[in-house]
């Protein structure tokens, strides 16, 4: 049950959720074929410039944004930000976002209990559908709304919940 508990802790928000979150939310509100330096986004943001450039390249590595190098070249996203979901921004940044390997959809790893055990169908498939479904319904498009109103994700750093805590 204890390694059942570190997996439910580990799927809160991180520090490089949040910026993710925010730098994401400032690239939707870009018109499309706009490339967008580092050094724009982390200002817009209030990113640091080190971080921020791995989150992005990050990003870059699993599709959500693409990159050109030289003048002229910065970061757009991939496809219109209504298009891009916060379930794949999540996978992007931290992989899984089951809670345990054997209820995985995409890194499943087979359990020698997993017919057998209750709490797999009744409590970890059932958390796994309802985060899955919660990111999904949400898009970049919604984080660029919030960044155009003035909205920052800053506050939420101060309240992300350690594990020990």
């Amino acid at each position: 049950m204890r390694d059942a508990v570190y997996w439910v802790l580990r799927m809160r928000l991180s520090t490089t959720d949040i910026y993710a979150f925010q730098a994401l939310g400032f690239l939707g509100t870009q018109p499309p074929g706009r490339w967008v330096g580092s050094d724009t986004i982390s200002e817009a943001t209030g990113v640091a410039r080190p971080y921020l450039v791995r989150i992005l390249a990050q990003l870059t590595a699993k599709g959500i944004i693409v990159s050109k190098k030289g003048a002229g070249g910065g970061y757009a996203l991939v496809r219109e930000a209504h298009l891009i979901n916060l379930r794949d921004v999540m996978r992007a940044i931290d992989g899984p976002v089951a809670p345990l390997s054997c209820v995985s959809l995409n890194w499943h790893v087979p359990c020698v209990e997993e017919a057998r055990c209750h709490a797999r169908s009744a409590v970890w498939e059932r958390v796994r559908d309802a985060l899955l479904t919660a990111l999904s319904e949400v898009s970049v498009a919604d984080l660029a709304a919030d960044f155009e109103q003035g909205v920052t994700y800053s506050p939420c750093l101060g309240h992300l919940l350690r594990p020990n805590a």
